[in-house]
Protein backbone atom coordinates (compact mmCIF):
# COMPACT_ATOMS: atom_id res chain seq x y z
CA UNK A 1 0.00 0.00 0.00
CA UNK A 2 1.37 3.13 -1.20
CA UNK A 3 1.18 6.32 0.77
CA UNK A 4 -0.37 8.45 -1.86
CA UNK A 5 -3.30 5.62 -1.99
CA UNK A 6 -3.65 5.96 2.06
CA UNK A 7 -3.88 9.63 1.81
CA UNK A 8 -6.10 9.60 -1.01
CA UNK A 9 -8.26 7.60 0.86
CA UNK A 10 -8.13 9.64 4.42
CA UNK A 11 -8.73 12.64 2.32
CA UNK A 12 -11.70 11.89 0.29
CA UNK A 13 -13.45 10.35 4.03
CA UNK A 14 -12.73 13.79 5.56
CA UNK A 15 -14.53 14.77 2.38
CA UNK A 16 -16.90 12.55 2.80
CA UNK A 17 -16.26 11.95 -0.95
CA UNK A 18 -16.91 8.83 -2.81
CA UNK A 19 -13.99 7.36 -5.73
CA UNK A 20 -14.86 5.09 -9.21
CA UNK A 21 -12.03 4.04 -11.37
CA UNK A 22 -11.49 3.57 -15.13
CA UNK A 23 -8.18 1.24 -15.96
CA UNK A 24 -6.67 0.15 -19.12
CA UNK A 25 -3.39 -0.39 -19.30
CA UNK A 26 -3.21 -0.81 -15.50
CA UNK A 27 -5.52 -3.66 -15.38
CA UNK A 28 -6.79 -4.02 -11.80
CA UNK A 29 -3.72 -1.69 -10.12
CA UNK A 30 -5.39 1.66 -9.75
CA UNK A 31 -7.69 -0.48 -8.05
CA UNK A 32 -6.09 -2.61 -6.25
CA UNK A 33 -3.36 -0.15 -4.50
CA UNK A 34 -6.67 2.02 -3.06
CA UNK A 35 -8.69 -0.93 -1.85
CA UNK A 36 -5.18 -2.16 -0.11
CA UNK A 37 -5.73 0.72 2.29
CA UNK A 38 -7.74 0.32 5.56
CA UNK A 39 -10.84 1.74 5.61
CA UNK A 40 -11.15 1.82 1.86
CA UNK A 41 -14.29 1.12 1.40
CA UNK A 42 -15.58 4.17 3.05
CA UNK A 43 -14.85 6.19 -0.07
CA UNK A 44 -13.99 3.06 -2.98
CA UNK A 45 -17.58 2.40 -5.05
CA UNK A 46 -15.62 0.28 -7.60
CA UNK A 47 -13.68 0.18 -11.23
CA UNK A 48 -14.48 -1.06 -14.63
CA UNK A 49 -11.11 -2.74 -16.20
CA UNK A 50 -11.79 -2.30 -19.54
CA UNK A 51 -8.95 -3.44 -21.38
CA UNK A 52 -10.69 -4.36 -24.64
CA UNK A 53 -11.58 -1.13 -26.44
CA UNK A 54 -14.84 -1.57 -27.36
CA UNK A 55 -15.63 -2.00 -23.83
CA UNK A 56 -14.03 1.73 -23.39
CA UNK A 57 -17.57 2.47 -25.54
CA UNK A 58 -20.11 0.00 -24.41
CA UNK A 59 -19.11 0.06 -20.42
CA UNK A 60 -17.83 3.59 -19.98
CA UNK A 61 -19.74 5.59 -22.58
CA UNK A 62 -16.72 6.41 -24.52
CA UNK A 63 -17.37 8.00 -28.15
CA UNK A 64 -16.97 5.57 -30.45
CA UNK A 65 -16.56 7.15 -33.18
CA UNK A 66 -13.39 8.56 -31.34
CA UNK A 67 -12.20 5.41 -30.60
CA UNK A 68 -12.44 4.44 -34.40
CA UNK A 69 -10.68 7.84 -35.34
CA UNK A 70 -7.74 8.24 -32.93
CA UNK A 71 -7.99 4.55 -30.99
CA UNK A 72 -8.07 3.76 -27.58
CA UNK A 73 -4.77 5.35 -26.36
CA UNK A 74 -6.04 9.37 -26.52
CA UNK A 75 -6.21 12.32 -24.53
CA UNK A 76 -10.05 12.76 -24.85
CA UNK A 77 -10.62 8.29 -24.31
CA UNK A 78 -8.86 8.95 -21.05
CA UNK A 79 -11.52 11.78 -20.13
CA UNK A 80 -14.17 10.33 -21.26
CA UNK A 81 -13.44 7.22 -19.35
CA UNK A 82 -12.79 9.49 -15.81
CA UNK A 83 -16.00 11.08 -16.60
CA UNK A 84 -17.69 7.61 -17.48
CA UNK A 85 -16.70 5.33 -14.68
CA UNK A 86 -18.06 8.02 -12.23
CA UNK A 87 -21.37 8.46 -13.78
CA UNK A 88 -21.20 4.91 -14.07
CA UNK A 89 -20.42 3.99 -10.68
CA UNK A 90 -22.18 7.14 -8.81
CA UNK A 91 -19.04 8.61 -7.76
CA UNK A 92 -17.96 11.98 -6.52
CA UNK A 93 -14.92 11.96 -8.40
CA UNK A 94 -14.00 9.34 -11.63
CA UNK A 95 -10.05 8.65 -12.48
CA UNK A 96 -8.77 6.16 -15.52
CA UNK A 97 -5.77 5.24 -17.29
CA UNK A 98 -5.17 4.04 -20.83
CA UNK A 99 -1.85 3.59 -22.77
CA UNK A 100 0.58 1.89 -24.39
CA UNK A 101 2.74 -0.21 -21.83
CA UNK A 102 4.44 -2.47 -24.55
CA UNK A 103 5.93 -4.60 -25.95
CA UNK A 104 4.48 -3.46 -28.80
CA UNK A 105 3.37 0.13 -30.21
CA UNK A 106 -0.48 0.63 -30.34
CA UNK A 107 -3.05 2.69 -32.31
CA UNK A 108 0.35 4.39 -33.77
CA UNK A 109 1.17 6.01 -30.12
CA UNK A 110 4.95 4.24 -28.93
CA UNK A 111 5.55 2.22 -26.02
CA UNK A 112 5.44 4.19 -22.84
CA UNK A 113 2.66 6.96 -23.91
CA UNK A 114 0.01 7.29 -21.47
CA UNK A 115 -2.96 9.03 -20.72
CA UNK A 116 -4.15 9.42 -16.79
CA UNK A 117 -7.25 11.59 -16.16
CA UNK A 118 -9.49 13.22 -13.56
CA UNK A 119 -13.24 13.80 -13.54
CA UNK A 120 -14.53 15.12 -10.28
CA UNK A 121 -16.85 17.78 -8.73
CA UNK A 122 -14.64 20.89 -10.05
CA UNK A 123 -16.01 19.95 -13.60
CA UNK A 124 -19.56 20.37 -12.37
CA UNK A 125 -19.58 24.16 -11.45
CA UNK A 126 -21.01 26.95 -13.94
CA UNK A 127 -18.41 28.30 -15.83
CA UNK A 128 -15.82 25.57 -15.52
CA UNK A 129 -14.26 24.18 -18.99
CA UNK A 130 -15.49 20.80 -17.92
CA UNK A 131 -13.97 17.81 -19.32
CA UNK A 132 -11.65 17.09 -16.18
CA UNK A 133 -8.07 17.15 -16.26
CA UNK A 134 -5.83 14.75 -18.34
CA UNK A 135 -2.16 14.42 -18.08
CA UNK A 136 0.12 13.14 -21.08
CA UNK A 137 2.67 10.99 -19.80
CA UNK A 138 5.90 9.38 -21.84
CA UNK A 139 7.29 7.07 -19.55
CA UNK A 140 10.41 4.59 -19.92
CA UNK A 141 11.20 1.08 -18.48
CA UNK A 142 9.64 -2.46 -18.61
CA UNK A 143 5.89 -3.17 -19.27
CA UNK A 144 5.88 -3.68 -15.48
CA UNK A 145 7.22 0.11 -14.97
CA UNK A 146 5.35 1.95 -16.93
CA UNK A 147 2.01 -0.11 -15.54
CA UNK A 148 3.47 1.16 -12.05
CA UNK A 149 4.11 4.51 -13.09
CA UNK A 150 1.44 4.88 -14.44
CA UNK A 151 -0.82 4.25 -11.15
CA UNK A 152 1.56 6.45 -9.53
CA UNK A 153 0.76 9.23 -11.37
CA UNK A 154 -2.84 8.86 -11.83
CA UNK A 155 -2.85 9.01 -7.92
CA UNK A 156 -1.09 11.81 -7.92
CA UNK A 157 -3.05 13.57 -10.21
CA UNK A 158 -6.10 12.95 -8.34
CA UNK A 159 -4.46 14.63 -5.01
CA UNK A 160 -3.04 17.33 -6.55
CA UNK A 161 -6.82 18.23 -7.41
CA UNK A 162 -8.25 18.01 -3.99
CA UNK A 163 -5.33 19.47 -2.56
CA UNK A 164 -5.68 22.24 -4.95
CA UNK A 165 -9.73 22.17 -4.51
CA UNK A 166 -8.91 22.37 -0.91
CA UNK A 167 -6.90 25.52 -0.82
CA UNK A 168 -9.44 27.23 -3.05
CA UNK A 169 -6.53 27.16 -6.01
CA UNK A 170 -8.90 26.72 -8.53
CA UNK A 171 -7.41 29.81 -11.43
CA UNK A 172 -4.44 27.74 -11.32
CA UNK A 173 -6.23 24.04 -11.83
CA UNK A 174 -8.10 26.12 -14.92
CA UNK A 175 -4.45 26.71 -16.74
CA UNK A 176 -3.85 23.24 -15.86
CA UNK A 177 -6.64 21.72 -16.82
CA UNK A 178 -6.81 19.23 -19.82
CA UNK A 179 -2.65 19.10 -20.01
CA UNK A 180 -2.82 21.02 -22.74
CA UNK A 181 -5.12 19.43 -25.33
Amino acid sequence: MSSQATELVRLLTVRGESLAVAESLTGGLVAAEITSVPGASKVFRGSVTAYATELKHELLGVDAMLLAQRGAVDPQVAAQMAAGVRKALGADWGIATTGVAGPEPQDGRPVGTVFVAVDGPLTDRPGSAGGGKVEALRLNGSRAEIRMESVRSVLASLLAQLAGEQTGNERAQDTERNGGF
